[in-house]
């Protein structure tokens, strides 16, 4: 694989973008994390995004073997997700213009969009096409919040064709590849799973509770809960914010020293979901308990997971859930929905608390017994730690590379069959 140069294609957000605002989320820490570890390996990997920033290169090296390629595509600013898919020609030619310069072996796209967007370039120039779902309208609409607007019809009819014209999905988990299989009818034998990983080197509980909360200047004495994520409906904030209101209701001796984070910015059409959500939290009467913060750094989040109790990951549906990962990794056990990939991320009892469903007082109930349960949260945080080491990045790369050496043998001996 030394010499092998991947063409990574993710249209609908910039892997330069702040994770936890916007449509940025656990996708643009995967693609990054990923190529760098690939390119470690000896691969070049360029990765293409559609233009967002005025300020930004065409071209930025990320790491040693890793860039970033803009697609001057659209206008710059104001497009949302929803309005992407018209750009969708105008997106693969574009993409088919810059691989017909370089000689790319593989194309990997990322989300349904990229999948769109690439499908006719590789069927053009004869590149193997692999692809990555990463979260699915099929699997999203059997799993709505309340109010929360279904995954439009174009979207499954786009999923539904990246399936079939793909020559191996990438699923994140063993449930994730059971989707693909029943929900879209993908081919079971090109379905492959390689788990998500964590940056152990980053994520670590190195300086413990105590000194993350001097950093941050939180009280050491405090009960923390934290939510990291994009600030919409389906990762379901709201959960949390009213299982805090059960549990300051039913257990108020715990009020005085509790302190919620919910750190992340708004999503796509959710604009007025910040606001939303810090009215509902007045009208609870629970404003000095919750404290709303934008997204942060990426290289001072552990420091926020590090100083937490706990960090609750409320989800309808996740494909895998790179929060609950990395949270573990610092040693914080993490309370999250049994639902989709989270099922795999935590190891329910062991390294955190699988919930079922999304009714408050569920979540008020476990959050109570967790926070008055110190001896319980310590075992907890050795099993975090425990769980999270076995999903390094090293690992994600390597399982990747091995599909894509299975799809070029593959193309081989098709190119051979039709010479």
């Amino acid at each position: 694989m030394t010499s092998r140069r991947i063409a990574t294609l993710m249209v609908h957000t910039s892997p330069l973008d702040q994770a936890g605002t916007g449509d940025a989320g656990g996708m643009n820490i995967y693609v990054v994390e990923a190529a760098q570890n690939m390119a470690a390996m000896g691969v070049q990997v360029d990765i293409f995004t559609r233009r967002t920033n005025t300020d930004i290169a065409d071209v930025v090296d990320v790491a040693p073997g890793v860039r970033v390629i803009q697609l001057n595509v659209g206008p710059v600013s104001g497009v949302t997700k929803e309005q992407l898919p018209k750009l969708i020609p105008e997106l693969s030619a574009a993409f088919g213009d810059a691989l017909s310069k370089v000689k790319y072996d593989i194309i990997h796209s990322h989300y349904w969009i990229s999948g769109k967007v690439a499908m006719p370039v590789a069927k053009e120039l004869g590149i193997p096409l692999v692809h990555t779902m990463h979260t699915m309208a099929r699997v999203k609409n059997l799993n709505l919040a309340e109010g929360e607007t279904p995954e439009p019809m174009i979207r499954v009819q786009g999923e539904t064709q990246v399936v079939a014209a793909a020559d191996a999905l990438v699923a994140n988990t063993d449930a994730e590849a059971a989707s693909l299989v029943s929900l879209y009818e993908a081919c079971p034998d090109n379905v492959l799973v390689v788990s998500p990983g964590v940056n152990l080197k980053v994520f670590t509980a190195s300086t413990g509770r105590a000194a993350a909360r001097d950093v941050l200047d939180l009280d050491k004495s405090a009960h923390i809960i934290t939510f990291v994520g994009r600030i919409q409906p389906h990762k379901g904030p709201e959960v949390l914010i009213r299982a805090i209101a059960e549990l300051v209701s039913h257990s108020p001796h715990l009020r005085t020293k509790l302190i919620t984070n919910i750190i992340g910015g708004a999503s796509g059409a959710n604009q007025s979901e910040v606001e939303r959500l810090k009215e509902l939290t007045t009208w609870l009467g629970i404003d000095d308990v919750v404290r709303f913060a934008p997204p942060v750094p990426r290289e001072d989040l552990p420091q926020w997971y590090r100083a937490s109790d706990l960090v609750c990951v409320p989800s309808y549906s996740e494909s895998f859930g790179l929060v609950a990962l990395e949270a573990q990794a610092c040693g914080t056990p993490v309370v999250a929905t049994a639902v989709g990939g989270l099922r795999t991320a935590v190891a329910d009892g062991i390294s955190g608390v699988l919930v079922d469903g999304h009714d408050p007082r569920a979540w008020s109930s476990v959050l109570s017994r967790l926070l008055q349960e110190p001896q319980r949260r310590v075992l907890l945080s050795m099993g975090a730690i425990e769980h999270a080491s076995h999903f390094g990045w090293d690992a994600t790369s390597r399982g990747t590379l091995d599909i894509y050496d299975r799809v070029l043998s593959a193309h081989a001996d098709a190119q051979k069959n039709i010479g």
